[in-house]
This record gives C-alpha cells, structure tokens and sequence, in this order.
C-alpha cells in the first residue's frame, strides 16, 4: 500500500515519472505477494535464480489469472507504467492516472 500512496503523492505533484514507478513497484510487490500466498510453479523459477525477473513476473501474472482474471490486465497497465511512464517518459498525467486507477485494483484482490 505504501507505493500506491507515494504514487499518489508524486501524481499530486505532477511528477509522472515517479508515480509511474512507484504504481508499477505497487504491482510488482502484489504479484509477490498473491504468487507466494497461492504457491504458484514460477516460485521454483524464482527460488533457482534467487530474484523475481521481469519474465517471472509475467509468468506469475498468467498463471495467477487462473484465479483472479483481471490479474493480466493489470500486470500489462503496470508494465505500460514501467516501460511508457518511467524509462520512456511518454506518459501524460490522464494516462498515469488512468492506468494507476488499473493498478490500485489489485489491492482489492490480496486484501
């Protein structure tokens, strides 16, 4: 919950590039947490190599829409916010907000 409040802060602020990572870390950390609370197969991928990889975390974000189908979706805004909003700095604030708002639904799953 604190990266989505701290996207939040840096959305208020006008500062994109920062409140797109911080949604993207908010979804990265929610996949972890749903992956490790349903057990899924990627985990022996991540144990293996000893770190999540982005591929690992696409990987979790299908097998995890077995069970929660929005999970691909929101994995796919997340990433949209990585690569578009912070390496890419091509975000406008309607797209930020618009794909933040996508992201803060996966809070609803692993409450």
């Amino acid at each position: 919950m604190q990266f989505l409040k701290e996207g939040d802060e840096f959305l208020n602020k006008n500062d994109l590039v920062q409140a797109s990572e911080k949604y993207y870390k908010a979804a990265e950390e929610a996949i972890k947490i749903l992956s490790n609370k349903n057990n899924i197969k990627v985990l022996s991928k991540v144990k293996k190599f000893d770190r999540w990889r982005s591929e690992f975390l696409f990987e979790a974000s299908l097998e995890l829409s077995a069970n929660y189908s929005i999970i691909k979706d929101i994995w796919k805004s997340a990433w949209i916010l990585h690569v578009e909003g912070f390496h890419e700095t091509r975000l406008t604030k309607e797209k930020v907000t618009f794909y933040g708002n996508i992201v803060k639904n996966l809070y609803n799953i692993i409450k």
